[in-house]
């Protein structure tokens, strides 16, 4: 396989280098390149501003009878975009750059310019003191009094630096901090107080109302034990006979009372409840000087009615509702009397 580029060549063997013709070509003959523009520049003729890094096909001489150190000096040509105006700069060996020649103006070489004159003025200086020893003093002096004046200046800044550096601004934070804690100590302690408070409220409104329910509890417990010796269920064998009378008696007519003990347990006697009050037959009444014959037995034959003021027990024999109540009222009168 062969190779894609031959870099080698082949050299017959009566080769001889000697007999092959040389070129006779101008020493400041000019070759097309192509360059980048080293600086930026602007030009003269139309003002087009030429950035740095623009790319241009430039043609390339070498300048004659200038040498730096026996290094060659090129020249480039090259034509500004917009008016085609020709534009030249060289190479400047000496400051490792390039220097424009006519065509344009360098841009932000304000820098250099500032260089070359401090390098300018040393120059110019040394010379003087090599010719003139007064010169030198004179320098010399100059030179302490401006030292002086720098020390003096920086002196100055020191104590500007000291002056400022005296504000302690961790302890203006720590001091802030603390007045912070306080105040929040404080709002605890306020809240804390008032929070103690409202139990305090709490537990006193809390203990008032048990006293006044404890209060109402004792008023109960004197009044059940007076309801409790007042109502027991044998005190209606000692209370007052004139009492029952007189409460048995509404409008002025006297009523049949029934006590509390007759209606739970009933009459004494064996007929019914409706017994006394249902008449079966009329008897006869006989007069006071006949005799009455001897009348049937009936059904209520035996019965006893109690009333409230009769301590003996009343035999009814075939008597009305009407007579018993009227021995009823003559018992009550009796008693009463």
């Amino acid at each position: 396989m062969s190779e894609r580029k031959v870099l080698n060549k082949y050299y017959p063997p009566d080769f001889d280098p000697a007999k092959i013709p040389k070129l006779k070509l101008p020493k400041d003959r000019q070759y097309v390149v192509r360059l980048m523009a080293p600086f930026n520049m602007r030009c003269k003729t139309c003002g087009e501003y030429i950035y740095k890094g623009k790319k241009f096909n430039a043609r390339k001489e070498t300048v004659q009878n200038e040498l730096y150190m026996g290094l060659p000096i090129f020249r480039f040509y090259i034509k500004c975009t917009r008016c085609l105006a020709e534009i030249t700069f060289k190479t400047d060996p000496e400051n490792t750059d390039y220097a424009m020649e006519h065509g344009a103006t360098r841009n932000f070489q304000a820098e250099k310019l500032l260089e070359e004159e401090v390098k300018r003025v040393q120059t110019e200086r040394e010379e003087e003191e090599l010719n003139n020893p007064m010169k030198v003093l004179e320098n010399r002096t100059r030179d302490s009094k401006m030292e002086m004046e720098v020390l003096e200046n920086l002196q100055e800044l020191k104590e500007l630096n000291q002056r400022q550096a005296t504000v302690d601004f961790e302890g203006m934070i720590d001091k802030y901090r603390m007045i912070e804690e306080r105040e929040i100590q404080r709002q605890q302690e306020e809240d804390e107080r008032e929070t103690k408070e409202m139990l305090d409220r709490a537990l006193v409104k809390r203990l008032r109302d048990s006293d006044s329910d404890s209060d109402l509890d004792e008023k109960s417990n004197d009044v059940q034990p007076n309801r409790s010796s007042t109502d027991r269920p044998t005190d209606f064998l000692t209370t007052d006979k004139t009492t029952d009378a007189q409460s048995s008696v509404a409008i002025g007519v006297k009523k049949f009372k029934v006590e509390s003990w007759e209606k739970s347990v009933g009459t004494l006697g064996g007929g019914g409840g409706l017994g006394s009050l249902v008449v079966k037959k009329k008897a006869a009444v006989s007069k006071p000087g006949s005799m009455a014959p001897p009348a049937a037995p009936s059904s209520n034959t035996g019965s006893k009615v109690v009333t409230a003021g009769a301590t003996q027990p009343v035999n009814v024999q075939n008597g009305s509702s009407l007579s018993l109540l009227g021995a009823y009222s003559d018992s009550d009168s009796n008693d009463s009397d």
